[in-house]
């Protein structure tokens, strides 16, 4: 590994989002136990303490005026963006920090700040899916990829909400020092191996809230855990020992839909993983459970208006850019 530090600023302010700034700072602290240097500096405008969303204070380490130049600038997100406007005082701090830095990146509502800085015109960008369309609003030159779990254009990165904030600083350490000690410091962390910026945010099952009933729940656990099987209504309402009556009621009471419209949702969600992943269209429907590529087009088609090859092409195009 190198010998020179790498020195990472990480700009706070009053409202930040206390894990997006802890969750990439503790992955680049586990690096450091693996050889690693990074040296994390905490900045405010000011050099004043700051209060987090939760109200715990930040200590800072100096102010962003006094801060020399760093190899990586963080600007976390906070629960005040985008309720309210960026001060024009961290503008402008982010943009001198910005302008010193190697690379930038921000996390979850941060991508706001680097906005309005102007740094993110004409680029590729993410947030949290909550507040992506007024990201692309407010910042009409961005190119907004409301789905992504972290965007790398250039030297700029942005990421989705909060535990994306680590998935970001996984990648940037595999960029420094390779995949095993980003792997490393994955399972130090017991956190999954880096995911892939260009998958989505979410998964089918999680779009809604969880079932409140534990037979619906069961359902998840059982087609997660073998999706080819048998679950049509019979069949589903056998293993949980209920009537297809009552589990169709149960479906259309709690989730709004049908029992095989939710199989069909989580067995897609495992499709996509599986694209992801490198498998075939052909293969990820057959391990996926659904009975023909035909099938699976269809869903892609309805839910995405785009196929199965279309998704992968775009998925393994995200993880070139990312990786260049």
């Amino acid at each position: 590994m190198s010998s020179d530090p790498h020195r990472v600023a990480i700009l706070v302010y009053d409202g930040v989002k206390l894990l997006d700034v802890v969750g990439p700072a503790e992955v680049f602290g586990e690096a450091n136990l693996l050889g690693a240097d990074y040296r994390i500096v905490l900045l405010s405008t000011t050099g004043a303490d700051v209060t987090s969303s939760i109200g715990m204070r930040i200590a800072v380490d100096g102010s962003a005026t006094a801060q020399t130049d760093s190899d990586t600038l963080l600007v976390p997100g906070g629960a005040i963006y985008p309720r309210t406007p960026v001060t024009r005082d961290l503008a402008r701090a982010t943009g001198n920090l910005a302008a010193r830095a190697g690379r930038v990146a921000s996390v979850c509502s941060g991508a706001f700040v680097l906005g309005a800085t102007g740094l993110l015109d004409g680029r590729r960008a993410t947030t949290h899916w909550k507040i992506a369309g007024e990201l692309a609003t407010r910042h009409p030159k961005a190119r907004v990829e409301p789905d992504a779990i972290y965007v790398r254009d250039g030297t700029m990165y942005t990421s989705a909400g909060v535990t994306a904030g680590i998935d970001l600083a996984l990648a940037l350490v595999e960029e420094d020092h390779g995949p095993d000690v980003s792997r490393e410091v994955a399972r130090s962390l017991v956190v999954y191996p880096q995911r892939a910026g260009g998958q989505s945010q979410f998964s089918a099952p999680l779009r809604g809230s969880p079932p409140r009933s534990p037979a619906l729940r069961r359902v998840v656990d059982l087609v997660t855990a073998d999706p080819a099987d048998d679950y049509s209504l019979t069949a589903l309402a056998g293993r949980l020992n209920v009537s297809t009556r009552h589990l169709t009621r149960l479906f259309r009471e709690e989730l709004g839909t049908t029992p095989a419209r939710y199989v069909e949702s989580i067995r897609f969600d495992i499709a996509k993983s599986l694209l992801d992943q490198g498998h075939t269209a052909t293969q990820a429907a057959s391990m996926a459970g659904f009975p023909s590529y035909e099938s699976l087009r269809r869903v892609f088609a309805r839910e995405l208006s785009i196929s199965p090859a279309a998704y992968q092409r775009r998925f393994a195009t995200a993880r070139r850019e990312q990786a260049e």
